[in-house]
This record gives structure tokens, sequence and C-alpha cells, in this order.
């Protein structure tokens, strides 16, 4: 009973939130959107979009982490979706302490006197998956303790069996739905989700991020006590820092903030394009700054659960599109996503450069302080969809990541120029990467290849036009065969979907006009408002047996 309870509790969501209305924007072009009663009813009075937010919000922590990470995929929603998913808040009560203590023993199979001399029971955070308690070990250090709650594994799946469901119904009838790819966005959330739950795996990214900057003045992150760190259980040095945000108490302590703006842009780009491997969550609840020597600030980084990293290709073009955009050309930024494959190969280049030309232009009319980067790109990914762009996951997280770092950046200092900090950095990095020297060095150490190569180098130029045919000989017969397959399966899925969504509509749509008619009545109950809910949709289910 519990999966059926958990599925009408979800419809029952829908019903009351009127999500039907974005089911009504998505199938406007398909014949299913006739079968919503909906439809006739009045429109409410709330956008599609908050009463999304708020139907996460009542769901629980599960939908809310979905639609934290949804949020991020400006790429692919509407700026209203985007702007109200991402005022989401993860505030979760804890779970008892007690149970807390058990997961830390059971985990690593020793008593908690034994681990801790001191445990603080009340947690000092709580969120959707684990909650954080401070301790002190045996030896006098100071920890954090994070435990994952009991029995999230089990309701994120069964949350995830639903969402997946969801996703591909309307990826089936729905045009829009299939251009926001919203079953990838799924497969990433789920992939995201399960990481965090495997705290041995943020254990390994705290530990190279450490590595990574362990002789630099710009970041810290905390020591990670491995022998008491299981996939349930992570313990981590406890950090004395300042929240980012308390800008206040950072000026009173006399703190440099126009150097810590300028750090904070510098460890941004140093991770991206000297480590490759960035903090991919690095909002304002997850970063500290050591203020103890307030001229010389740096930051801390908690928190490594999700972490970024770009492909050679992807991270050689994204900075040759940084330093075409300091330097307005516009043109380059044109030909670099057509050559890296971000926009689609039938593509117009010529009216793609205009497109980024329009978007450029005004921004460079203002002072470079007000000069949003991360807004460029953002606008940029969205304007892009007319050339069919697609946009890789971990671009997504770079966006989101240089959104928060320039944002807080901006708070720090309102007069943050990120040109100066930048440019400078991004054109060294291009120098060492791709200049003279570097070319030279790269000949060099494949000089041996090269010269091995070099008695086939004639048979080679001789044969390259046979072999070039062949492909595309191999190429176009291969397409072809594509082609007839994907047409022989959209049209056995299409008719598999309208026998059962045909059925599923008259269910949802006898549930959506009872719980309707409920409203009207004068019923103050909720639980009256559920069991009404589950006695049409079982009236629902029989008379579509019948039928």
């Amino acid at each position: 009973m519990r999966p059926l309870w958990h599925g009408l509790r979800i419809l029952l969501t829908v019903i009351r939130f009127r999500l039907d209305t974005i089911l009504l924007e998505l199938t406007k072009d398909h014949w299913l959107r006739w079968l919503l009663l909906s439809r006739y009813l009045p429109k409410p009075r709330k956008s599609s979009a908050l009463r999304l937010r708020e139907a996460i919000e009542h769901l629980g922590p599960v939908f809310i982490k979905f639609g934290q990470i949804l949020s991020t995929r400006r790429d692919l929603l509407p700026v209203d979706y985007a702007d109200q998913l991402a005022k989401l808040q993860d505030q979760v009560p804890p779970f008892p302490t007690d149970e807390a203590i058990s997961r830390i023993e059971k985990s690593l199979n020793r008593s908690l006197n034994d681990l801790f001399s001191d445990f603080k029971r009340d947690p000092i955070a709580s969120a959707s998956l684990a909650q954080v308690h401070a301790a002190r070990l045996q030896d006098g250090n100071e920890v954090v303790v994070k435990v994952i709650r009991p029995d999230v594994a089990d309701r994120i799946r069964k949350d995830l069996a639903l969402i997946f469901q969801a996703v591909t119904f309307l990826h089936a009838v729905s045009r829009d739905a299939r251009r926001l790819r919203l079953i990838e966005v799924v497969q990433d959330y789920e992939e995201t989700i399960f990481n965090e739950l495997d705290l041995t795996k943020e254990a390994h990214n705290t530990t190279r991020l450490r590595y990574n900057f362990a002789d630099s003045e710009l970041l810290y992150v905390p020591r990670v006590f491995r022998d008491f760190t299981t996939t349930d259980v992570l313990v981590l040095e406890r950090i004395h820092g300042v929240p980012i945000s308390a800008t206040s108490e950072l000026s009173a302590r006399g703190t440099d903030l126009k150097k810590l703006a300028v750090r904070g842009v510098e460890t941004f780009f140093t991770q991206v394009f000297e480590h490759n491997f960035f903090h991919a969550d690095m909002h304002p609840g997850n970063i500290f700054i050591d203020a103890a020597d307030p001229s010389n600030p740096s930051y801390i980084a908690v928190d490594c659960a999700i972490m970024g990293q770009l492909t050679a290709e992807d991270q050689t073009y994204l900075a040759r599109n940084i330093v075409a955009f300091f330097n307005q050309d516009f043109k380059e930024i044109a030909q670099l996503h057509a050559e890296s494959g971000w926009i689609g190969a039938e593509s117009d280049v010529q009216a793609f450069e205009q497109v980024i030309r329009e978007l450029c232009e005004p921004l460079f009319l203002q002072p470079l302080s007000q000069i949003s980067f991360g807004h460029f790109l953002l606008n940029l990914f969205t304007t892009a969809r007319q050339f069919n762009m697609e946009v890789q996951p971990q671009l997504v997280l770079l966006q989101k990541t240089l959104l928060n770092i320039e944002g807080l950046g901006r708070q720090l200092d309102p007069d943050l120029d990120l040109w100066t900090t930048a440019k400078p950095f991004m054109e060294r990095w291009m120098q060492n990467r791709y200049g003279v020297e570097a070319t030279l060095k790269a000949f060099t150490d494949n000089a041996p290849k090269l010269l091995g190569q070099l008695p086939r180098l004639p048979h080679l130029l001789l044969t390259a036009g046979d072999r070039l045919n062949s492909v595309e000989r191999q190429l176009r017969v291969q397409t072809h065969a594509m082609e007839k397959l994907q047409s022989s399966l959209n049209e056995s899925r299409i008719t598999n979907w309208r026998k059962l969504w045909v059925i599923l509509f008259g269910l949802g749509g006898i549930a959506q006009f009872c719980a309707v008619l409920l409203n009207w009545l004068p019923v103050d109950n909720h639980d009256t408002f559920l069991v009404g809910g589950i006695v049409s949709c079982l009236v629902a289910v029989s008379l579509s047996v019948k039928r």
C-alpha cells in the first residue's frame, strides 16, 4: 500500500496546487491536452512557476533537492521558473540524536565514548540528506561529524521512480519537454544525489581540494579524519571562520574586502583552469572567511560533495571564449561554438555571431565593474537555444559556480572589476598552454613518435581521399538505418502511450473534478480532502477498467 499511497499523495499535491496548468502548457500541441478536464476550470491566480515551487516544498526534502538542482539549469528553464526554484530553502528538522549516535557507532563499529571525548547532542546543521554534530576526538582535535539520515536512500529511490515516470510521460507527449531534456536532468540528479549519500566520495573530494591548495593563501580546506570516515559518517576538522554573508562583522574587524573579492575570482579561475577540479556548490552557507589577519584574509570551503571538472576540449574552448569576450571578438566566439559542437552543425554561424553581438554590445556600454560575465554566460546559453546549443552538465555547473563567485565578490566589493583580475590570468594561461614555448615543448616531447610515422606519411596522404569516401559511405548507410529504427520505435512508443495514458488521463481528470468539487464544498478537514481524492481515483480506475 505504501507505493500506492505515495503516488496518491503526489497526485493530490498536483491537484491541490493546480500543476495541471503546466501540463496544459507542455502539451499545447498534443491531442492529449483535450482529455484534461481542468482546461475548462478557472485559471489559478498564482503563476505556474510559483505554484510549482510551493508544490515541491510541500512534497518534502527529496523534491526540494531536485528543485534546487533543476533551478541551476537556467539554460533549459524559462526565467520565471528558474527564479522561483532558486528560492527553495532546504530547512529540514533534525532527526533524533539517539538515531544519529546509533548510526555513528554501527558505522564505525565503536562506542561513542571510545570515539569522542565530547559529543554535542544538538546538531549545528541539518539538511535533507544529513545532519552535523560538533565533537572532540580523544586526542583533543575539534571536529564536526556528518551523519547520513536513516532510510533516506529508500525514500530517494521511491521518489526518483515517480519523477522518472512523470518526465518519461512528458518526454513522450511534449516537444517542449524533449527540448528541456528532462530525462537527462533527472539522470544527472540521480547521480548527484547518490554521490552525496556516499560520504567517502565527499572525503576524497575534500582531500583532493585540500592538496591542490596546500601551499596557497587563497583557500583553506578542512582536514579529513580518514580513520573515522565511512559511507554514512564523515569526520572533518572543525573550522572557526566568519560566514561570508556576515559582511558587517568582516567590516567591523577591518577586513580588506576588496582584496578578499579579488581573491575569490582568483580562487575560481585557479580551480577551473590550473587544477581542473572546482567546488561546484559555493553558496554562502559553504564559504567562510579566515579574518585572523584582516589585511590578508582568505577563504575556507566546506561541503565538497559536488565538484566539477571539464574535458580538455571544453576547458580550451571555454578559455578562448572568455578571452574573446574580454576582447569583444564576437566572430571568434561564434566560430568557437561551431568548432566545439556547442551549436548544431546546421546552424548559421553568421546569424549566431549577430545574436552574440546584439547580446554583448549593450553590456560594453556599462562601466566594467557592472558587467557580469556569469550573466553573460546565462544569457548566451538561453539565446543559443534557437541554434540547438547542447550545454553539457559540467558547463552548467561551471556557470552556476561563476554566478555564485561573482555575486559574492560584488557583495564584498560592489566595484569589483572582474576584467582586471580575470583577463591577465586567462591570457597568461593561454600563453602557457598554447604559446610558442608550449608548442615547441609539445613538439619536442612527441618528436620520437613523429619521426616514427614519417616513413608512412606518403602512403597516408595518397590514400586519404579513398579513406574519407569510404567513411562517408558507411556513415550514410548507418544514418539511414538509424532513422528507420528511430521511426519504428517512435510509432510503437506513441501507440503504447496512447493506450495507457487515455486511461490514466481519465483517472486524473475525474480525480481533478472531484477534488475541485470538494474544494467548493464546505470541507474544513484536510483528511476529508485526501479521502475524497482517493475515492475519486478508485472510481476512475473502476470506470477505466470497464472501458
